[in-house]
């Protein structure tokens, strides 16, 4: 299936890994992050100083208990996403707000290599140091020349379009993955994140369990 809003088009391929019955316990549909989410995503501006210290305090403090809050199979999807979203194995992932590297485990077995970044110094020293390089910083302000990685994922975190846009390379992707879904507290519906990113954005989704993914591409010019 096709939704065009004449700027983005999604196809949305059926999922392969069915939803349980039950839901999970966690609905973050009215989470004050949520909100957080869809105003930086429209103007990075509202990111600011004050609110990059507020979650890294929150995060930090949450680090010790991470694993206890997600479940290793809300990540299961992950592959689907990466092989259907016809992502290369050869690219250079960076994967943007990787946590305790949940999902770093299924971008490092999928690409040659992989590079997580958090702005949370407590998430990334619970991290496995083998998986992948790990790197503390922002996702407004990543350490990276333009043009400079393949892939950028973005699991269950916020969406600076103009930074993604920057370290992509041309022919890139982006892929986005929200573990619970529309459930989780840090969401945006595909087509959301294509109309965020600047100019005109084309791309595959489906969902994984409770899971949502898309791969995103830019689109190519008219003519």
């Amino acid at each position: 299936m096709q939704r065009d809003g004449g700027k983005d088009t999604i196809r949305h391929l059926p999922p392969l890994i069915a939803a349980p019955e039950e839901l999970p316990d966690l609905d973050g549909s009215d989470h004050p992050v949520r909100a957080v989410t869809r105003s930086v995503a429209g103007d990075e501006a509202a990111w600011t100083p004050a609110a990059a210290a507020a979650i890294t305090e929150r995060f930090d403090e949450l680090a010790p208990d991470w694993e206890n809050r997600l479940r290793p199979e809300e990540f299961v999807g992950l592959p689907d996403a990466c092989e259907r979203g016809l992502l290369e194995p050869s690219a250079l992932c960076l994967e943007v707000g990787s946590r305790t590297g949940f999902g770093t485990v299924h971008l490092a077995a999928h690409f040659r290599a992989t590079v997580a970044m958090d702005i949370s110094a407590g998430m990334l020293a619970l991290a496995p140091p083998d998986l992948a390089p790990r790197v503390r910083a922002d996702g407004a302000s990543l350490p990276l020349p333009d043009d400079s990685v393949d892939v950028v994922a973005l699991i269950n975190m916020l969406l600076f379009p103009s930074e993604v846009d920057r370290v992509l390379r041309p022919g890139g992707a982006v892929l986005w993955f929200n573990t619970l879904g529309a459930r989780t507290p840090i969401h945006l519906p595909a087509e959301e994140v294509a109309a965020a990113l600047p100019g005109r954005w084309q791309g595959i989704a489906s969902e994984a369990l409770w899971a949502t993914w898309c791969v995103l591409r830019r689109a190519a010019p008219d003519g």
